[in-house]
């Protein structure tokens, strides 16, 4: 299997800090502001965004311990009854709440969709939102659902039997986006074919 890496520490760093921006910009600052990461990868780079929102936005850093938890999706898939298992994580919602508050849900690489539709499911349970929005690091298109990210990190075109996969050095030790092609068969040698004798050509 071919791999190539697209994206370094450094790369994410820098789409973090655009996406906070982002964040920033669009709510016209940190009010009503809460970010909720999709374990686990999605959880991990909540935090990330969350410690640079502190860094360029005072009033996010005043009461950060209210604006970030996470989302557990896991009872709410859609491939739960297809033979595949999942390990629950833990639902972890700001002291604030989510009531009237613009959320700002947190995954890694946007896909089908179908992990998105699962968290607005979870969200139900949970509260009423004024507003949620979606930021994730990766958008890599075939969508399945009628689901747009509204802060992406990198656009990133991928045939549909590659993989993109996000390591993080919380969870996998480094930071990379890295493509998995897959293996190409082999193609069967053909046969030479036996050289056909000259024609001798009567004068």
């Amino acid at each position: 299997m071919g791999t190539r890496t697209v994206l370094q520490h450094t790369d994410i760093t820098r789409a973090l800090t655009r996406i906070a921006h982002e964040i920033l910009e669009a709510n016209h600052g940190a009010s009503d502001l809460v970010l909720l990461g999709i374990p686990t990868r999605g959880a991990v780079l909540a935090e990330r965004l969350d410690r640079v929102l502190a860094d360029i936005e005072p009033d996010w850093a005043a009461d950060r311990d209210q604006r970030l938890g996470t989302l557990d999706v896991t009872m709410h898939r859609d491939d739960l009854g297809h033979g595949i298992g999942r390990a629950p994580h833990r639902t972890t919602i700001p002291t604030s709440g989510i009531d009237g508050k613009v959320v700002v849900l947190v995954d890694d690489v946007l896909y089908s969709g179908r992990t998105v539709r699962a968290a607005l499911d979870a969200l139900q349970g949970i509260g009423r939102p004024r507003a949620v929005r979606l930021a994730v690091l990766v958008d890599r298109g075939h969508r399945q659902l009628p689901i747009r990210a509204d802060h992406v990190g990198k656009n990133l075109p991928t045939a549909s039997d590659e993989r993109v996969t996000l390591r993080l050095t919380e969870t996998d030790g480094s930071d990379e986006v890295v493509i998995e092609q897959p293996e190409q068969p082999e193609q069967p040698e053909r046969p030479e074919q036996p050289e056909r004798p000259e024609r001798e050509v009567a004068p």
